[in-house]
């Protein structure tokens, strides 16, 4: 049973909460090995209680922290006798997980005997083993030739490492000096966490803190319903399309249905296509995170994330199909796609149900990874290409951001230094900047892709693997706007024709000075064109954004 907790004592509990998560996130940002982390920032922090709600998080990435109930609940199953000092790990798509790249430590945290929460950290691996570099591996046809799949396990016992499970895992990637890096800094992130909620213990005491915590699920869910009530009623349906699952099947329907009534949302995904033999699938925990991530765009930006802003919210979903699958089927690009396809199939059907709230669709992820020697050191790398970033999508509010991101990240990853990353590894980034025309037209714009031109100094033959999407399905255009142009990517090679790269390739040979032309595409446009106004037309064409002719 909880007590009242005053509405001062919440409000502190609150930021307390709020800047322990933001200061793992620094500590985790700053001691990461990776680039993809240290950089990208492809990470995420997050506070759970014991059952598995989410207390609190910081502005990561959203994909990886609406799948970090499952998780938690998952390692509660596994673990009943968690002692201070226990690190546990885990990263199975099929034990809570989203997919296997995305490792998560958990750091149980502890008042006197009573344990109350879990510090977490999420962070994705720039290799976690299997048949293919860098994680992604669209030839994949199970999930045993993803990576290393970790079940919830305990990585160190009452404070002691279990150095023979370390060696294991580390042993079992491409990188392993980086691998243990990164681990020992999502572990040394989720322990300051801890420490620091030990101190809001000491403040205010446990129980205090536990109280406060419900009282804030409350307070988040009364907002949220009075938002939610405002909308109107109704059965509303949208859909979005995958362009293909590498394997020779082409678009791939997620169908939503959301039926609103009152201050509840029911999401129900049973009408999407099958499941695939590719790694387009996606796990149930990843997809249970899609369906919050949607509702939480369409609420006001101020509300706390937690598990009681997400209370009206009820999924229904069908296993066996692309958005659920069957245990044992591959996953890896689950995070960005059918994720983002999600997101856009419940963004589009509640447009009819909240049109001022809902906006046009964000740029698709297509990823490169390259492997190969850099000639300055004769060690091997592994670079992930973060960098021409898609745009965000237009809104209500106005128009959309310019190499933003996509859905499932909404600007939480960075393309980090162009200088860092060719310090770094042997490329040369010779454009790298806004491209004109790529965002989708309406009264407000979508923001815009990037145009990037990447040259490869190696000095042997290097080897590159693509994952993603949006080569046929640009960033979809919301109530009369117009959708975003697609991606269009190629790799020039000298005494070549130029080769356009498919979303979902491996062993792509790619010679010393060989350069990657890259232009994503932009955001969806939001609105009639025709409302678009004037003035903001003319500061498209001084700025450059837009060209009377077009480029593309």
């Amino acid at each position: 049973m909880t007590r009242a907790v005053d509405p001062i004592t919440r409000s502190v509990v609150e930021h307390r909460l709020s800047s322990i998560v933001t200061e793992m996130g620094e500590a985790m940002l700053r001691t990461s090995y990776s680039q993809i982390l240290n950089s990208s920032r492809d990470f995420s922090i997050g506070i759970t209680d014991v059952q598995g709600r989410l207390v609190a998080q910081a502005d990561h990435i959203p994909v990886h922290v609406g799948a970090l109930p499952w998780a938690t609940k998952a390692v509660e199953e596994r673990f009943k006798d968690v002692v201070p000092g226990d690190v546990i790990l885990m990263n199975d798509p099929y034990h809570g997980g989203s997919h296997l790249p995305d490792l998560t430590a958990f750091v149980p945290v502890f008042d006197g005997e009573r344990r109350l929460f879990w510090t977490i950290v999420r962070a994705h691996q720039s290799d976690i083993g299997g048949s293919t570099y860098g994680a992604y591996n669209p030839d994949a046809r199970d999930i045993w030739t993803e990576g290393l799949r970790v079940p919830p396990v305990r990585l160190y016992e009452a404070g002691k490492l279990r150095d023979d499970l370390l060696d294991l895992l580390a042993l079992n990637t491409r990188i392993g000096h980086d691998f243990r890096g990164d681990l020992a800094a999502m572990v040394g992130a989720a322990r300051l966490g801890e420490r620091r909620m030990a101190k809001l213990f000491a403040e205010f005491s446990g129980e205090t803190v536990v109280d406060a915590v419900e009282g804030l699920f409350d307070a988040a869910e009364t907002r949220s319903r009075a938002i939610i009530s405002t909308w109107k009623d109704g059965v509303f349906e949208g859909e979005a399309f995958l362009d293909d699952d590498g394997h020779g099947r082409e678009n791939i329907r997620i169908a939503a249905r959301v039926t609103k009534r009152g201050s509840d949302i029911e999401i129900d995904l049973s009408d999407s296509d099958p499941q695939s033999s590719s790694f387009v699938n996606s796990s149930h925990a990843n997809m249970q995170s899609a369906c919050v991530m949607a509702i939480a765009y369409l609420l006001d930006p101020d509300i706390p994330k937690n598990a009681g802003a997400f209370r009206p919210v009820t999924v229904k979903a069908r296993e066996g199909t692309i958005v659920w699958a069957e245990p044992g089927r591959p996953v890896t690009m689950c995070t960005s796609h059918p994720s983002d396809e999600i997101v856009e199939a419940i963004v589009k059907a509640l447009a009819g149900s909240c049109p001022d709230r809902a906006m046009a669709g964000w740029g698709r992820r297509f990823r490169i990874a390259l492997q190969g020697e850099d000639p300055r050191t004769g060690r091997g790398f592994i670079w992930h290409m973060f960098h021409a970033r898609p745009g965000g999508g237009a809104s209500p509010g106005g128009d959309g951001w310019s190499s933003a991101g996509e859905w499932h990240t909404v600007g939480g990853l960075k393309f980090g230094s162009v200088e860092f990353a060719e310090v770094r590894f042997p490329l040369h980034f010779r454009r790298h900047e806004f491209l004109p025309d790529s965002g989708g037209e309406g009264q407000f714009r979508g923001g815009l892709g990037a145009a990037l031109d990447l040259v490869v100094e190696t000095e042997k033959p290097a080897l590159a693997n693509t994952a993603g999407d949006g080569v046929r399905y640009g960033a979809c255009g919301m109530l009369g706007g117009r959708d975003a142009p697609p991606h269009r990517y190629r790799l020039l090679s000298q005494g070549a024709e130029p080769r356009d790269l498919k979303t979902k390739e491996t062993n792509i040979p790619v010679q010393p000075g060989d350069m990657f032309e890259v232009r994503s595409g932009g955001g969806g446009g939001w609105g009639p064109r025709e409302k678009r106004d004037p003035a903001a037309r003319e500061r498209d064409l001084v700025e450059g954004f837009v060209t009377v002719k077009g480029d593309r």
